[in-house]
C-alpha cells in the first residue's frame, strides 16, 4: 500500500481497546455490535476483546507523531540490547506520548492487519455467538464458504474444534481456533442440531470478507450496507449505484461501520457527488486535500444511516455527504474518530502506529472527539425512519 493506504486509518479504537479486541477491520460491526451482541466472525477475530472505552470530547492528540516514532525506535533498540521485551518497551513509550490512537503491533499482527484491509482471510466462512448457557451457537455462514457446502446452518451448535470443547469459551477464542494461516488446511467441528450430534471436516480457504452488500428495499430503493471501507469497496459502492434502477433512492447504511482505507471512503464518495472536495487534512502541520472523481450520479436522493459504531473513513464520508447536501444523515451521533496514523517500523520489526494529523469536513467541522450529528437523530427504528424520510425525498424531478 501506498499514499493515504499506508496510513488508512486502521481500527478506529483507542490503543487499549485496539489490543485487546481485534487486529482485523474486516467486519467492523465487530468493534460495536460484536462486543455488545457477543456475535463474532472468523474474519474480525483477534483472539481478545475487551469493552470500549468513552471517547472525551476534550481530548487532544499530540501532532508529534515523529518525535513519539523516534522514542519507540530508541525504547526498542535499548530493550533489544538488554535482552528485554523492545515491543513492550515501544508500547510503554507510545503510551506515555499521550497519544490515544496510537499502537504497536508485533510483525505478525501487522501482517493480518493488512490482509484483513485487503478484504479477505482465512478460514471456514462461520460466524458465532454465545448463548447465555454459554454453549457456541452458528449465528450466520457465508455462502458458498467450506461450512455452507458442508451443510451447516444458521443455529447450529459448535461442540468442539480439533477435539477441544468450546463451550463456555470467549467467542473470540473459538473464532481464533476456526482460523487458520493457509488455506487447505483441516479443521474438525462436532456439532449439534436439535437431537442430531455429528462431527465434519473442512478445509479452510481464503475467502472474501464481503464488506458491501446490496439489498432491494420493498419502495423500490436500494439499500447499500458498507460494513468496512477494505480494498475494493469503494469500487463495489460505485458499481451498486449505476446498477440501481433509474431514479431508484439509495439508503446508504454505514452504522457499525468502524472505518478502513480512507481511498476506499472517497471513491465510495465519488459514486454520489460529481467532483470536488471531500476533506482536507493535516499531516504534521502540512494541509492536503482530498477530492471525489468527477461523474458520479447527483440525482437520486440519498440517505445516509449511522450510529455510534459509524467511525473514522465512514465519518469522513458521511461529512462529505451531509456538508455538500448530497444525502440526509439519519440515525445517532456517531463515534468521533477523525485523526490519522502513519506506520513506523521499529528496530525488532514490529510496527509503531501512531497520530500524525487530523481532517475536517468540507465546511472545516473538525470529526475527532465531536462525531457528526446526523440531520435527524433516532435512536430506535432508525432503519425504517430512514426508509420513511427516503420516500419522502422522493425521485429526482
Amino acid at each position: 500500500m501506498s499514499g493515504l493506504d499506508r496510513f488508512a486509518d486502521r481500527l478506529a479504537v483507542p490503543r487499549r481497546v485496539r489490543r485487546g479486541a481485534t487486529l482485523t477491520l474486516v467486519f467492523a460491526s465487530v468493534l460495536v455490535t460484536g462486543a455488545a451482541t457477543g456475535s463474532w466472525s472468523e474474519a474480525a477475530d483477534g483472539g481478545r476483546k475487551a469493552p470500549p472505552l468513552p471517547v472525551r470530547s476534550d481530548a487532544v492528540a499530540p501532532s508529534g507523531g515523529g518525535r513519539t516514532a523516534e522514542r519507540a525506535a530508541e525504547a526498542a533498540a535499548e530493550a533489544m540490547a538488554d535482552g528485554t521485551s523492545a515491543e513492550k518497551a515501544a508500547e510503554e513509550a507510545v503510551s506515555r506520548s499521550g497519544d490515544r490512537w496510537g499502537s504497536v503491533y508485533s510483525h505478525g499482527e501487522y501482517r493480518e492487519f493488512e490482509q484483513a484491509l485487503d478484504g479477505a482471510y482465512t478460514g471456514v466462512g462461520l460466524w458465532a455467538r454465545r448463548g447465555a448457557d454459554g454453549r457456541i451457537e452458528v449465528s450466520r455462514v457465508q455462502k458458498d464458504g467450506p461450512a455452507d457446502r458442508a451443510g451447516i446452518r444458521e443455529g447450529d451448535r459448535l461442540r468442539s474444534i480439533d477435539g477441544r470443547r468450546v463451550t463456555g469459551r470467549p467467542v473470540t477464542e473459538v473464532v481464533s481456533l476456526l482460523r487458520g494461516d493457509r488455506a487447505g488446511t483441516p479443521v474438525r467441528l462436532g456439532l449439534e442440531r436439535a437431537t442430531r450430534a455429528w462431527s465434519e471436516t473442512l478445509r479452510r480457504a481464503r475467502l472474501s470478507t464481503d464488506s458491501v452488500t446490496v439489498t432491494k428495499l420493498s419502495g423500490g430503493a436500494v439499500m447499500i450496507k458498507v460494513a468496512a471501507f477494505t480494498k475494493g469497496s469503494g469500487e463495489a459502492v460505485r458499481s451498486a449505484v449505476r446498477e440501481a434502477p433509474e431514479g431508484a433512492g439509495i439508503l446508504l447504511d454505514l452504522r457499525g461501520n468502524s472505518g478502513g482505507l480512507v481511498t476506499e471512503a472517497v471513491t465510495a464518495s465519488s459514486a454520489l457527488v460529481d467532483g470536488g472536495l471531500v476533506a482536507t487534512y493535516d499531516v504534521r502541520g502540512e494541509q492536503k486535500a482530498l477530492h471525489a472523481e468527477r461523474g458520479g450520479d447527483t440525482e437520486r436522493p440519498v440517505v445516509a444511516l449511522v450510529d455510534g459504531g459509524t467511525m473514522s473513513a465512514a465519518e469522513l464520508l458521511t461529512g462529505a455527504l451531509q456538508d455538500r447536501g448530497r444525502a440526509v444523515v439519519v440515525g445517532s451521533r456517531t463515534f468521533g474518530k477523525g485523526s490519522v496514523q502513519m506506520p513506523s517500523r521499529l528496530p525488532d520489526g514490529s510496527v509503531a502506529e501512531l497520530t500524525v494529523g487530523h481532517y475536517r469536513t468540507p465546511s472545516g467541522r473538525a470529526v475527532d472527539g465531536r462525531g457528526i450529528t446526523p440531520d435527524l437523530e433516532v435512536e430506535d427504528g432508525a432503519a425504517a425512519r430512514a426508509e420513511t424520510v427516503l420516500t419522502g425525498l422522493g425521485p429526482p424531478s
